[in-house]
């Protein structure tokens, strides 16, 4: 997988509301109702990150989820990420 050039990353971030891209990786971050409904979300995203073969550098604290995306393997954001960061936001707006 192809490391996308910074104009791709930004083009791309435009359809994914709230993401930003910083340091070589797209971020965002979540606010939850408590600690239950954010990890209801964690795990639900834990699944499609497995079946992705994928795994956001993340971390939760209390009701806030900061998710942070970059595939090692490409020192950089690839379509890989975009296609995570999309699935994640699907979760979200199902909830």
């Amino acid at each position: 997988m192809e490391k996308l050039s910074h104009s791709e990353i930004e083009k791309r971030l435009q359809a994914l509301e709230g993401w930003e891209f910083n340091d070589n990786a797209i971020e965002t971050s979540f606010e939850f109702k408590d600690f239950k409904e954010a990890f209801t979300v964690m795990t639900r995203i834990a699944f499609e990150c497995e079946a992705q073969n994928h795994h956001p550098d993340w971390s939760n604290v209390y009701n806030s989820l900061n998710i942070r995306l970059n595939t090692h393997d490409a020192g950089g954001v690839t379509e890989r990420d975009f296609k995570l960061a999309k699935t994640i936001e699907n979760i979200i707006e199902s909830e």
